[in-house]
């Protein structure tokens, strides 16, 4: 295989801490000036959206304050009585000089106390009218107007209509179209909500271009003000654009920003929906107007990169001196231990990481040596294991011949009952040595606990029964040795002992699809809630926590559990259930195993 003609890993420490040093200093540079400027950019956006936001929500609240004082008109108009009395189908050629004098005199107040009204006109649902400045141009059912029956359509709610198009009336001022937005609000009969006549209210532009034409967003940007259709309430003289754009109308959002390329120029857009008048404050603005000052920063940052990368250059050559000298002392070190030399040491005074890794490498000597001398420790000890173990192997043959030997003396003697029991006896001890395998039959397991159960039923006489029963098709299947004894026997002292009156165990073995399943139930005391959650929870950290504390069902019950896990897995062990009164159930899950290989050491 080709070798690559330029290696890194091959270079020494020195070489790569000073190239190190020099991409960490001038790479973050670069990054540096990318980022500061995108964040510079970034935050003079940010900065100017919420300026500009600010600007719009207080045109929005001047704009909305407006808009309020003419519904508050309508409503000081429709509670006026000599108004509710023309509003009640009366021509105003009924009404004598003065009353009309009246109505047109509380008309012009209103329009000195709020000098943004144009002029105020009240049509009754007849087409009579009655007005400070406002006229029809010519003899004209009012009722017909478009404005009226928009108001009507909108049942007494206060809705503001826009800028006048194609109606009959005028007013003695003569504004224009364009210089007056309209207002209007049906005027309702509360009993019967029956339309008794319409108010309408001219307010005039200028307080809106007042509000909004002195706000200037950078060089040439301004504010403008749109209803929900798109259309000009206010828009400056000269506009960046003819249009809004599309995407202004369609955004359900009260506000917002973004930004779009029209006729080449990149602009801003700022909105705000005003929620009284559903109208629409635009801020519009060049994003040009920022470059200048992003062109600044980058000049400070290109001025820093320079400055750095000659320091670094200077920094990475004492820095990486300091560094590489130490370790290649360390490494020669490690050369005489690696020869076999465990007696030299690290010596320095260094406070880094470079000294610590001196002293961890001392401390390491030290463990190895300690190491060396518990291995030789462990060595002897197993030895004299081993020489205990083989002397251990005379006892249970002198055990057999001894229990054998008693055996025969109580048949001789007629004893029956002790034959019985010292046979169940070495059954058991039998069966539990099993010339040190961890595996027996099932067969040989059920035998087992049918000699222990011999032995304590012995004991115990009519206080326990007990029941075996095991499926014919798993008597050739191989389990763990020792799993049903002290299960039995936590049965025996916890359950059956504490009950009154005999007692029974119930053992059973089945096999359930791949598991096999060993039963142990007894009708004993069983087990209270609260003990029988804090058994589980230990139960199931067994396997888990090698320190879990032991309650007090025995060490047995512990033993069976872990060693089963440890054999076969953590799918694998016991189950237990138990209501107090009724008795417990212990049920042990083991896999289905026929042939069983034995470590030759142990067999």
């Amino acid at each position: 295989m080709k070798q690559p003609l330029f290696q890194f890993n091959h270079l020494p420490i020195r070489h790569k801490i000073i190239t190190l040093l020099l991409l960490i200093s001038i790479l973050p540079s670069i990054g540096l000036g990318l980022l500061t400027g995108y964040t510079v950019e970034h935050i003079i956006d940010k900065q100017a959206t919420q300026h500009t936001l600010q600007l719009i929500e207080q045109v929005n609240r001047t704009l909305e304050s407006h808009a309020s004082n003419m519904q508050n008109i309508t409503y000081l108009l429709s509670m006026d009585p000599e108004i509710k009395k023309f509003l009640s189908n009366q021509e105003i050629e009924d009404q004598n000089e003065n009353e009309e004098y009246e109505i047109r005199q509380f008309m012009q107040g209103l329009s000195t106390l709020y000098p943004e009204v144009a002029g105020i006109l009240v049509v009754n649902s007849n087409g009579g009218y009655v007005s400070n400045e406002l006229y029809p141009r010519f003899e004209y059912n009012l009722t017909n107007e478009a404005w009226y029956k928009e108001a009507v359509e909108n049942e007494g709610i206060f809705k503001i209509i826009g800028h006048p198009t194609d109606r009959k009336i005028t007013s003695h001022v003569k504004y224009k179209n364009s210089e007056v937005v309209t207002v209007v609000r049906a005027i309702l009969q509360p009993e019967t909500q029956k339309v008794l006549g319409v108010v309408l209210i001219d307010l005039k532009l200028r307080v809106i271009a007042e509000a909004t034409k002195n706000v200037r967003l950078g060089k040439y940007g301004y504010l403008m003000v749109i209803d929900e259709k798109g259309q000009g309430i206010y828009t400056p003289p000269t506009p960046l654009i003819e249009n809004v754009p599309e995407r202004l109308l369609i955004n359900e959002e009260d506000s917002g920003s973004f930004s779009e390329k029209i006729n080449g120029n990149n602009l801003q857009f700022i909105f705000q929906k005003q929620a009284f008048t559903n109208w629409i404050t635009v801020g519009i603005f060049s994003m040009n107007d920022s470059v200048v000052e992003v062109r600044k920063i980058h000049l400070f940052v290109i001025s820093f990169f320079f400055f750095v990368c000659l320091f670094g250059i200077t920094a990475s050559y004492y820095i990486s001196k300091s560094m590489s000298e130490p370790i290649v002392h360390l490494m020669s070190i490690m050369r005489q231990v690696e020869s076999g030399t465990l007696t030299v040491r690290y010596e320095g005074n260094r406070k880094d990481e470079i000294g610590m890794l001196g002293k961890s490498f001392n401390h390491m000597i030290s463990k190895i040596i300690n190491l060396l001398s518990l291995t030789e420790h462990h060595e002897r000890q197993k030895r004299e294991a081993e020489l205990r173990s083989l002397q251990a192997h005379i006892k249970p043959h002198f055990l057999y011949n001894t229990l054998d030997t008693i055996n025969w003396m109580a048949r001789n003697q007629g004893a029956e009952d002790v034959s019985e029991l010292v046979s169940s006896l070495s059954r058991l001890f039998r069966i539990g040595l099993n010339k040190g395998q961890d595996h027996i039959l099932l067969t040989d397991e059920i035998t087992h606990i049918q000699s222990y159960l011999s032995i304590q039923k012995a004991r115990y006489r009519d206080k326990l029964n007990f029941t075996i029963t095991i499926e014919p098709a798993i008597h050739d299947v191989m389990t763990l040795k020792l799993v049903l004894q002290p299960i039995v026997e936590n049965a025996i002292y916890h359950g059956i002992k504490e009950r009154r009156g005999p007692g029974h165990i119930y053992i059973q073995a089945n096999k359930e699809q791949d598991f096999l399943v060993l039963t142990v139930r007894d009708d004993g005391k069983g087990i209270e809630q609260d003990r029988l959650g804090k058994l589980r929870k230990t139960m199931d950290a067994l396997y888990d926590n090698k320190e879990s504390k032991q309650i007090d069902i025995g060490y047995g019950m512990m033993n069976v559990q872990e060693r089963i896990k440890l054999t076969y897995g953590n799918n694998y062990g016991i189950k237990i259930d138990s209501k107090v009164g009724e008795g417990t159930i212990v049920t042990i899950f083991l896999p289905i195993k026929r042939d069983i290989i034995v470590d030759d050491a142990r067999a």
